[in-house]
């Protein structure tokens, strides 16, 4: 398994709105896509492209989303997560656990229409990692 492309960094928020605000207005972002529910998730997430990865917001639906515990610790939001792309699911996902990582879950389909999954953050470096299969040409957000 080789390190592959950062393909976005997942930004909790209390308000997806008051976020693009900002991206727009403070960070100059031109390109934002229209904020969907993924409610399987718990969330609602909205993508923000840089010229090189994504910037995903994400706010929670309801009190038992994943998100609100991130937020009821850090109620101004932050940064959740990061994502790589990777060429195959199952052999990364195969390649962590043979190296003792947590993998958080069975591989599901993500945001971008693809598989992916989560490695806990004690198992990389402190960070919380999301792990998803490259996005084929035309396909995802």
């Amino acid at each position: 398994m080789k390190l592959g492309r950062l393909n976005h960094v997942g930004i909790a928020t209390p308000s997806i709105a008051a976020s693009v605000a900002y991206y727009r207005e403070v960070m100059g972002a031109e390109t934002i896509g229209e904020a969907f529910d993924m409610p399987s998730q718990g969330v609602r997430v909205c993508f923000v492209d840089a010229p090189n990865f994504q910037v995903e917001l994400i706010e929670p639906l309801g009190e038992s989303s994943p998100i609100h515990g991130f937020l009821a610790k850090s109620p101004a939001g932050g940064q959740h997560h990061m994502c790589y792309e990777v060429p195959d699911i199952l052999e990364a996902k195969a390649w962590f656990e043979g190296k003792g990582a947590r993998v958080l879950g069975e591989p599901r389909i993500g945001a971008h229409g693809t598989p992916i999954f989560f490695v806990h953050p004690k198992d990389m470096n402190g960070v919380l990692t999301e792990i998803m299969e490259t996005p084929k040409v035309g396909v995802g957000h």
